[in-house]
């Protein structure tokens, strides 16, 4: 590790937050976590007395997220890295799923992670240097029956992600979209929301690939703790990519999807090319 760097991660109390805070602090990184609660931030802290940092902090409560950054700043020191980790998972087909889910899905994935980038960056830029993090998911990628909120949000940060990244390249301050594939944490199971199901033309479709999601949770092949160590190596580049997949299962479906969507616009070339004036 060429020098220890202050981490701020968003939501740090459980999965990939969790084993990235617990790697950071292993290899001498300071690391400031967020937390919804005073018991959580307890046992946060407890994890190192020196360089383990809580604060509480809602993502959706976007007034407050400035608050605590400056709050960071003077007391704690300036931001090296921001890790938006923060968000979860919806599950439901579109036509059943309410509105208000949906709006509660980007308040959070999208919203809240945009409204930390927004408070950190004028330090970043003030400095020349900085490192913004962005945990997607391979359903920023690609796509399944039941999880359009989602997708939905984490394409909507993809997209965000690779813009930011344009904007801030002439200050030295990258950033990465890290998309997972299916890890081992919490996603699919208690964090998930699951609309109720009340429209049986979908029951064929959906059903079976709910049961299999339930009944994976706990046993997919992706190790949290291997991610946080590939996050941890992403910090230390020189050269940090734009976008980083974690896990083969991603790496494959990706692959899969670019395969695909090439050939449909082979397919719809000659309609797409007949629009020009």
């Amino acid at each position: 590790m060429s020098s220890a760097k202050t981490i701020l991660i968003t939501g740090v109390s459980s999965g990939f937050g969790r084993a990235l805070a617990q790697e950071a602090l292993a290899a001498g990184h300071r690391v400031i976590g967020t937390l919804r609660s005073r018991e959580a931030q307890q046992a946060f802290e407890a994890l190192d007395a020196q360089r383990a940092v809580g604060r509480l902090l809602d993502v959706t409560d976007v007034r407050r997220i400035e608050e605590v950054v400056k709050e960071i700043e003077s007391s704690v020191g300036q931001i090296d890295v921001l890790v938006n980790n923060a968000g979860y998972g919806h599950e439901g087909i579109l036509e059943e799923s309410p509105l208000e889910e949906m709006r509660r899905q980007f308040e959070v994935n999208v919203f809240g992670a945009v409204a930390m980038i927004k408070a950190v960056l004028p330090g970043m830029r003030q400095r020349r240097r900085g490192h913004i993090i962005n945990i997607t998911s391979m359903g920023g990628f690609i796509t399944l029956p039941g999880i359009s909120y989602y997708c939905g949000s984490k394409f909507a940060l993809e997209g965000i992600s690779e813009t930011l990244g344009k904007e801030l390249a002439p200050f030295n301050i990258p950033v990465t979209a890290v998309a997972p594939g299916s890890f081992r944490t919490d996603w699919a199971g208690r964090s998930m929301v699951r609309s109720a199901r009340r429209i049986p033309d979908y029951d064929s479709l959906f059903e079976p690939i709910r049961q299999a999601r339930k009944e994976k949770s706990g046993r997919q092949l992706g190790d949290p703790v291997k991610a946080a160590r590939a996050m941890l190596a992403l910090i230390e580049s020189e050269n940090p990519p734009a976008h980083l997949l974690l896990g083969s299962d991603a790496l494959n479906l990706v692959r899969q999807k670019l395969a695909a969507l090439g050939k449909e616009i082979e397919q719809w070339e000659k309609l797409t090319r007949s629009t020009d004036g």
